[in-house]
């Protein structure tokens, strides 16, 4: 008799942590930057404005390259796939050590994007495959609450490797690259090793508990439309196009605060490994919100207040950020709004497997989080240039806020055309209220 708690424990504590690593890995080589910055712009001549169009490139490859790399992660197994991406992402990480214009800035960080495609959306699909839905949106909240864990360790870690200036003839930001790119190629042939692409090929499951995830899986699935495993007509479908739109929001205002802050509290007038140290305190309380509020929201009937609140208390965080002068207090503001902008976002990832599986899963997914991920490529280019116009390091929470608010408005869209669907712990008969 298969006992399901155990099982999906088991599953848990094979998949999750393992995972959760190569998405701590994964998001210090986005945010690196965000530190080798303070000492990158000058040492390379750069304005504000030419770094963050150079950042925001990791975007536009992103974009181009995130759904054909998710399905061709369906094709070859997330094993292969994924030790191909670490391996990648890592030699470009690393080869950012080395840039010596700002020329060189921008082609790495398109490349660095163009490898890293496909991870976080190879990720939820991976979780489709494994997870009854029940157990979803605390998954995808679990997998990223080492998003926080690599804000907390990176941004002492940056601070530190900055103050290692000069140490073998490196400069501290080229030493922010080297140190935080090892690890990725590293992982990547750990990953070819130790991860099962599929419940089928796991060695740590029995043929009875095999069996088990592949009928209760299929019976959630049952229901689905024809279309639902359809790569191709996945990206045309209406909700899947609107969610994306909707996402925009989300991670513009992610990356805004979170490559941005460092440089806010370095104007409090604070070093470089305080300013580290500083940095943990927002991602702490963002590990607490992304474990809290999925679990609430997998428990409850409506899903949507648990994506709209968070996103409204963060949009007016961001507000309060930029309107008091007193700097405890906007950092207190901007630690709240931080958890605000990322609570939501793993229940959020639950809603597109409601009408999508396989083919049709892998491709929806990547295309909302490739055309989301947009955002961080405006943020990075419209944040510096707000500070270049006002003068101001906090001016620009005011676009944020406005962001994250937009976003707030859209998802209740959203909800409305994902409608009602089955649960699964109701054998897929009784409904649910978005």
């Amino acid at each position: 008799m298969i006992v399901e708690k155990e099982l999906i424990s088991r599953i848990t504590w094979r998949l999750m942590p393992f995972l959760g690593i190569l998405y701590l890995i994964a998001y210090i080589d986005r945010q690196n930057v965000s530190f080798a910055k303070l000492d990158m712009v000058d040492a390379l001549g750069m304005s504000e404005y030419a770094y963050g169009l150079g950042a925001s490139l990791f975007f536009i490859g992103y974009f181009i390259f995130e759904v054909p790399s998710n399905l061709l992660l369906d094709r070859f197994g997330a094993s292969k796939w994924f030790a191909r991406i670490l391996v990648s992402w890592g030699a470009v990480t690393i080869a950012l050590a080395y840039t010596q214009n700002a020329t060189m800035f921008y082609i790495l960080r398109f490349l660095l994007g163009a490898c890293e495609a496909g991870f976080f959306p190879g990720v939820l699909y991976l979780l489709t495959l494994w997870y009854p839905s029940a157990y979803r949106g605390r998954m995808v909240g679990l997998f990223m609450i080492f998003s926080a864990l690599a804000n907390a360790v990176g941004a002492p870690l940056g601070g530190m490797l900055l103050d290692l200036d000069g140490l073998y003839g490196h400069a501290g930001w080229q030493w922010v690259f080297l140190v935080t790119g090892i690890p990725a190629v590293i992982a990547g042939f750990v990953t070819l090793i130790y991860l099962s692409d599929r419940p089928e090929s796991a060695t740590f499951l029995n043929s009875e508990e095999k069996t088990w995830l592949k009928d209760r899986l299929a019976l959630e699935n049952a229901g689905m439309e024809a279309t639902a495993s359809d790569g191709f007509k996945a990206l045309v479908n209406p909700r899947v196009l609107l969610m994306a739109i909707c996402y925009i929001g989300f991670p513009l205002a992610a990356y805004g605060l979170s490559y941005w802050l460092p440089t806010i509290v370095k104007s409090f007038g604070v070093g470089n490994t305080a300013n580290g140290f500083l940095n943990i305190i927002p991602w702490v309380l963002v590990a607490i919100a992304l474990y809290a509020v999925p679990s609430a929201a997998d428990r409850a009937s409506s899903k949507m207040p648990y994506i709209v609140v968070p996103a409204v208390v963060g949009a007016v965080c961001l507000v309060l950020s930029a309107v008091i002068p007193n700097h405890l207090l906007q950092f207190a503001f901007l630690c709240v709004a931080a958890a605000g902008i990322f609570a939501g976002q793993p229940v959020f990832w639950s809603l597109p497997s409601r009408f999508l599986r396989g083919a049709g899963a892998a491709a929806g997914l990547a295309a909302i989080n490739s055309v989301g991920n947009l955002g961080g490529f405006i943020a990075q280019n419209v944040v510096p240039w707000i500070k270049d116009s006002t003068g101001s390091t906090i001016a620009p929470m005011f676009f944020l806020a406005a962001c994250l608010a937009a976003a707030a408005i859209l998802v209740l869209v959203v909800g409305r055309m994902v409608g009602r669907t089955p649960t699964s712990s109701e054998s897929g008969k009784a409904k649910v209220n978005v």
